[in-house]
């Protein structure tokens, strides 16, 4: 039971009369009405800190009448986060109308097969937004999006492909809210995001991930007015065949793709495809002649509007050399290959350390192939590193076919001061299901 302060009313009645004031005037002056302040005087009714402090300027008393009530309450500071609170296991549940529920739950109450305690549970609904509100929060996402890309070139997928599917499913919701003046508009920027988290699966080494996230990209272009993605959606098809050796698949689906595409760019980049499933069986002329198309159709393709984001590689300054180094590699001719990649590596920004960790991986390999061995470790060393935080099974395969190739001069100082570097860029993840080998 509260204790009613009786010594605060009689103070509040003693200051009051001192300086002359009525009741009713205490009250005018501080916006309470006469009956409250009189239940205050006669300790019938307990005072806020509110009006202590009122009556404190009302009668110059100094907070002095503040003094003799307790101190506001305030709601208890967060103790400081412990080990068990970061390991608190979460769920999101994200819906196609874009309403969410987020849930904690505590781990130590599920021992014995016990359903685990709910300590948080909230549930968010998307507003209803106006035309105008939609068309300005786009710019925003727009800018996300190529944050992310940015994000992705520094860190793993367990960073990035969370973040994308949040943004997946905001836009999804915003879709459904949007007028449909910009509904295409809101779907098209949300199946950009779905299709970047599908190549996040795929750099984690889930196969199975990325074809499901790349078949929602192509759904949401789709709803949105974008067909073209469903072709873009066919050379990931196929640069997956790609990983697994599959030659036959990756031609298929690299044709298909430039099918079905009409601009210039998804063509180009599909010829290319094409030419690395030809490389792989060491077909020689058909590489060739995919690689001229290839490089025909991306030396005229105009540069993008920035209204839609460009589908492909955009970190790596000369994709169309990369992947005829690539192909020269594969049909056995390592000397081509370095010819073609050159100093490309150093054209690669520092900061762009999956694009680097991609081309390096390849031109160290081209090196090792052709005896170049203290240059190959030197850049060999380098893609470990970023392989480290960048977490890209893809690039792995590469790395295990370098690790191979270096182990070919087992008594040679730099390679026995490289393999062990090697070794940890190959085992900072567990192996996943759908990782290239």
């Amino acid at each position: 039971m509260q204790r009613i302060p009786v010594r605060f009313g009689a103070e509040l009645r003693r200051r009051r009369i001192e300086a002359g004031l009525s009741l009713g005037e205490l009250a005018s002056l501080i916006c309470f009405s006469k009956g409250h302040l009189s239940k205050i005087e006669r300790g019938v009714k307990a005072p806020s800190h509110d009006l202590a402090q009122l009556c404190d300027s009302a009668l110059h008393a100094d907070g002095q009448l503040s003094g003799l009530i307790s101190a506001p309450e305030h709601s208890t500071p967060a103790a400081p986060m412990t080990e068990a609170d970061i390991g608190t296991p979460w769920t999101l549940r994200m819906q196609a109308g874009g309403e969410s529920d987020f849930v904690a739950f505590d781990p130590a109450s599920s021992g014995g097969g016990a359903l685990p305690t709910t300590i948080v549970s909230w549930s968010l609904a998307p507003p209803l937004l106006e035309s105008g509100e939609t068309n300005s929060a786009l710019p925003y996402f727009r800018n996300v999006f190529d944050e992310f890309r940015r994000l992705g070139q520094l860190f793993g997928p367990s960073v990035v492909a969370q973040l994308c599917i949040a943004a997946t499913s905001a836009l999804r919701g915003m879709a459904h809210q949007a007028q449909p003046a910009h509904r295409d508009v809101v779907l098209r920027l949300a199946s950009r995001f779905a299709e970047y988290t599908g190549w996040m699966a795929q750099e984690a080494g889930s196969d199975g991930a990325s074809l499901w996230w790349t078949e929602q990209a192509v759904q949401l272009a789709a709803d949105g007015g974008d067909d073209e993605l469903a072709a873009y959606a066919l050379i990931r098809r196929a640069e997956l065949a790609l990983y697994t050796g599959d030659s036959v698949a990756t031609v298929q689906l690299a044709r298909r793709a430039a099918q079905q595409a009409r601009s210039v760019r998804i063509r180009g980049l599909a010829a290319q495809r094409e030419a690395q499933g030809h490389a792989l069986v060491g077909d020689r002329d058909a590489c060739r002649r995919a690689l001229d198309r290839g490089a025909e159709l991306t030396a005229g393709t105009v540069a993008p509007d920035g209204t839609d984001p460009v589908l492909g590689s955009i970190h790596l300054p000369d994709l169309t050399a990369f992947v005829a180094g690539w192909c020269m590699h594969d049909l056995g001719s390592p000397a081509e290959a370095v010819t073609l990649l050159g100093d490309g590596l150093e054209a690669i920004p520092p900061e762009s350390r999956r694009a680097r960790a991609r081309f390096g991986a390849r031109l160290a390999l081209a090196l090792a192939n052709v005896g170049e061995i203290e240059q190959a470790c030197a850049i060999a060393e380098l893609v470990a590193s970023h392989v480290a935080l960048i977490d890209s099974a893809t690039i792995r395969a590469d790395l295990l076919r370098l690790s191979r190739a270096l182990n070919r001069w087992p008594k040679n100082p730099t390679v026995r001061r490289t393999l062990p570097h090697l070794a940890i860029g190959l085992h900072t993840h567990r192996t996943g299901p759908g990782t290239p080998a």
